[in-house]
């Protein structure tokens, strides 16, 4: 295959990555998660997504900049979903019954 065809390759998996955010994103709203674990991926995630927008921004991939731009976003709103969700638990559990 020719570089030519491989032209979709790259918006292709971009929007494969995209589409499995939101159901990531979805699976953590209808579960109201707190789970540690899906926090600590968050938090990897978005460190490593900031790599890759300074890697394609040097070397002006933008098929990649869009989706690690939408990955960090994406991935942000999970973060503090899962933190809001944390801290209203702890609230919960902290109420005594009158």
């Amino acid at each position: 295959m020719s570089n030519e065809d491989l032209k979709f390759l790259p918006y292709t998996a971009t929007s494969i990555s995209i589409v499995s955010r939101g159901i990531f994103m979805y699976l953590l709203y209808k579960n109201k998660s707190t789970n540690s674990l899906s926090l600590l991926f968050c938090i990897l995630s978005i460190s490593s997504s900031c790599m890759w927008i300074y890697y394609s921004v040097n070397n002006n991939d933008t098929p990649m900049i869009v989706r690690s731009s939408t990955e960090i976003t994406l991935l942000a709103i999970s973060a503090v979903y899962i933190i809001k969700n944390k801290y209203q638990m702890l609230r919960q559990a902290t109420i005594l019954p009158v």
